[in-house]
């Protein structure tokens, strides 16, 4: 057969033409992609409709993506009056908040977001778990229902049923927070130094006096230790109050760059030494982050 297997007689298939080509598989060059689309309609939105739609979007798809779209979104994002209006939204300020009230409308809202208390287990309810450092003197820690023998009943909070109690020689616990692991990130901790507030709940009995002391360091990365509040030696006679709840508590502010660690660390005994459970008690410790 003429022409087979001789490359000379086999001719290159020739380009089609934009007309004989099939319509879907034409370039589409007068039609933009639907996302270009969609962008270029919301950019056209005057700033206080872009806002409210901004402010629909999970605050971290708005620092991640939306900021990186282009430079008027990345003011937005960058600005006060989108996170004001998130925080209103959602409930961490009343309606009508004056935007001059606070410089870091972003920052109140990330931190608001994740204000708890970061101490584990800090009632007892379930025994002595996520506590480290443990020391158990005399006949060591226990945790008891309130209000105890010869105790109070804690009225600041209905929730809380437990309290841990020491006996007749020094008994000690700590915990260690890592805050980065919080969700609390470098930038922050080192330029905002956000308000760091620690704050421990501790009785006594009405038949025994005994001790209580709390410690909290800020450490570094290292754990150095860059601030520090002690309490001393607390002494709670047996008439203190008869038996009733005291609450202790320090706040820490410009407390400089570095601080990746808060350790909380209590201790309490009783101060006759009598054998059992007559040492000081101890319940709803917390450290809160404020916004």
């Amino acid at each position: 057969m003429d022409g087979d297997g001789d490359p000379e007689s086999v001719g290159q298939p020739e380009e089609a033409s934009l007309e004989e080509q099939p319509e879907e598989d034409r370039p589409e060059e007068e039609d933009r992609p639907e996302e270009e689309e969609a962008a270029a309609y919301l950019d056209e939105l005057p700033e206080p409709l872009l806002l409210r739609v901004l402010a629909e979007l999970p605050a971290a798809e708005l620092v991640q993506a939306c900021r990186l779209v282009c430079l008027r979104w990345k003011e937005l994002v960058d600005g006060a009056p989108l996170w004001l209006l998130k925080c209103q939204q959602e409930g961490l300020v009343a309606e009508g908040g004056a935007e001059d009230e606070r410089d870091h409308w972003q920052q109140f809202y990330f931190l608001s977001k994740r204000r708890r208390n970061l101490l584990r287990n800090p009632c007892g309810e379930e025994d002595l778990e996520g506590w480290c450092d443990v020391e158990h003197g005399g006949d060591g820690w226990r945790v008891e229902e309130l209000p105890g023998d010869c105790g109070a009943e804690f009225t600041h909070d209905d929730s809380i049923r437990k309290f841990f109690v020491s006996s007749f020689e020094w008994c000690r616990k700590a915990q260690v927070i890592d805050l980065r692991a919080e969700g609390y990130w470098e930038e922050l901790l080192d330029t905002t130094q956000p308000a760091i507030v620690v704050k421990d709940w501790y009785s006594g009995r009405s038949d025994a006096g005994c001790l209580y002391e709390l410690t909290v360091k800020l450490l570094s990365e290292h754990e150095d230790v860059l601030a520090e509040f002690n309490s001393g030696q607390v002494v709670v006679t047996q008439d203190a109050d008869e038996g009733g709840w005291t609450e202790i508590s320090h706040t820490f502010t410009d407390y400089g760059p570095g601080v990746r660690f808060v350790r909380f660390e209590h201790a309490g005994q009783d101060s006759v030494y009598w054998k059992g459970w007559f040492g000081a008690r101890m319940t709803n410790s917390s450290v809160w982050v404020e916004p």
